[in-house]
């Protein structure tokens, strides 16, 4: 199963693609896309959903999953963020591909064995569990990939009933 995870933005998207078999993950390609602060917000959403369909269309992927929205004290940056999470579902819906959304401690669970981990940690275990040369080159991209193992590793049935 190949899997291509999201973490969500309108400034800086992540994206990790992974790959599961018979419980081995494998990375496929990681990284981010950045948006120019100067640009209009319908054009970064415009620029994410291309480029979340191309790289769609490059990499085939079975499902994708994205991160959940983290509300903290910045509405603001909630709805910005819920925006670029919509450009992502449509991108999907457009591929025709199946999307599920988790929570980021339900993530940091997954990958790190504690919901509460912080940024390094979550690194650290992505690039030991995908046997990376070096950490990804972000936070965007680790998150992005942690979802994508989250995805990846999750029962079957758990996701029936996500």
């Amino acid at each position: 199963m190949r899997v291509l995870g999201i973490d969500p933005g309108t400034a800086t998207c992540g994206y990790g693609i992974v790959d599961e078999r018979d419980g081995r993950l494998r990375a496929v390609a990681h990284g981010s896309w950045a948006a120019r602060p100067t640009r209009r917000l319908e054009q970064r959403l415009g620029a994410l959903f291309e480029s979340l369909g191309d790289l769609m269309e490059e990499h085939l992927p079975d499902a994708v999953a994205l991160e959940e929205s983290f509300v903290g004290a910045d509405a603001r940056t909630a709805l910005s963020v819920g925006q670029a999470r919509g450009a992502v579902l449509v991108a999907c819906a457009r591929a025709g591909v199946e999307c599920s959304e988790y929570a980021p401690a339900r993530v940091k669970k997954a990958v790190c064995g504690f919901g509460r981990a912080d940024k390094e940690q979550v690194q650290r275990m992505v690039t030991a569990i995908l046997e990376l040369p070096a950490p990804p080159a972000n936070d965007h991209a680790a998150d992005a990939l942690a979802v994508a193992i989250c995805r990846a590793l999750e029962p079957p049935l758990a996701r029936m009933t996500a």
